[in-house]
């Protein structure tokens, strides 16, 4: 009866394999995860930090170390063990134990989830939705997107039932294609990048009614530059548009006071000051950028735009 002694007992806890294939062969080494990629990113120079045991295996759940043999003929007669170490921290493929797999899809599960929340409302009371129903509407999202998926598969393999709308249109096609997809969340992308793609799904496929929490900025201009009129657009190359005319009331520039108000979803208040404008209001989070550069572009220096909140909400 073989004894498990603790000598030969390998313990996969907080572990991460770096696997690295040559010579035929795939040798492993055992490391703490967040240490792997602290070392990758210059963060960590201290290898002990970041070996669970400092040497090569063949299979590291087995405890089934790597013979010099076979690592001679793998890295060469002059390689030391700390150089193929290292050389296999730097080529080598991370994998993480299935609990550790499990807990760091939920960790960036729940911070997606989280982001979402704090930046999408109720468009009509401009309340926030708690993380659970968050939650809900996308699950919604992920299982309509993995039965899109199977239907275009079956319709490749020409098993699938065309499906008709009520006056027996194919509902098929390029134009039925979802500009935004959302299948779940992954361990492959930043919690922010998904929160973004997450965010962008709910709100063109509306499973609950949501929309971007407004900002809440204040832009300060000053009075002289308030009455200017804004430089009209460079007409499009090829002559005039046949709607040009009937459209000329629309391409009326206005003033940089008008044109700054027509960013501004909702005007909390504004006042002047001296010879300084100033106005505080509601803005949609895709017409910042928009409103920046023009205050920046066409007040040369002489207005500003200050974030005040970055997404107002409204809690129960």
């Amino acid at each position: 009866m073989v004894i498990q002694q603790p000598s030969n007992q390998i313990k996969l806890t907080n572990v991460a394999l770096v696997r690295l294939k040559k010579g035929k062969k795939r040798f492993e080494i055992a490391c703490y995860k967040n240490k792997v990629t602290e070392w990758r990113s210059g963060i960590e120079t201290d290898l002990d930090n970041v070996l669970q045991i400092p040497n090569v295996f063949l299979n590291v759940s087995k405890g089934q170390t790597a013979p010099s043999a076979e690592l001679a003929k793998a890295f060469g007669k002059d390689a030391s063990v700390d150089d193929i170490i290292l050389e296999i921290l730097r080529k080598g493929e991370m994998q993480v134990g299935e609990k550790e797999r499990s807990a760091q899809l939920e960790r960036v599960h729940n911070e997606v989830i989280s982001i979402v929340a704090s930046k999408l409302v109720d468009p009509r009371t401009k309340r926030v939705y708690t993380p659970g129903m968050i939650e809900k509407a996308l699950d919604m999202l992920s299982s309509q997107a993995h039965q899109k998926q199977q239907e275009e598969k079956d319709t490749k393999s020409g098993t699938a039932t065309p499906v008709t709308n009520e006056e027996g249109q194919s509902t098929s096609g390029a134009a039925q294609t979802p500009k935004y997809h959302w299948t779940g969340v992954t361990t492959t992308k930043s919690a922010k990048s998904q929160a973004l793609d997450a965010m962008k799904a709910l709100i063109a496929y509306q499973p609950i009614p949501v929309a971007r929490a407004r900002m809440r900025l204040r832009i300060t201009c000053s009075t002289q530059v308030l009455k200017q009129t804004v430089k009209a657009p460079k007409a499009p190359a090829g002559g005039k548009d046949k709607d040009a005319e009937g459209a000329g009331e629309h391409k009326a520039p206005g003033t940089v006071k008008d044109k700054i108000l027509s960013f501004i979803e909702q005007v909390e208040n504004q006042d002047v000051m001296g010879s300084e404008w100033e106005v505080v209001g509601f803005v949609e989070p895709g017409a910042f950028k928009g409103l920046s550069d023009f205050v920046g572009g066409e007040t040369k220096g002489q207005g500003r735009v200050e974030v005040l909140d970055m997404a107002v909400t409204h809690e129960d």
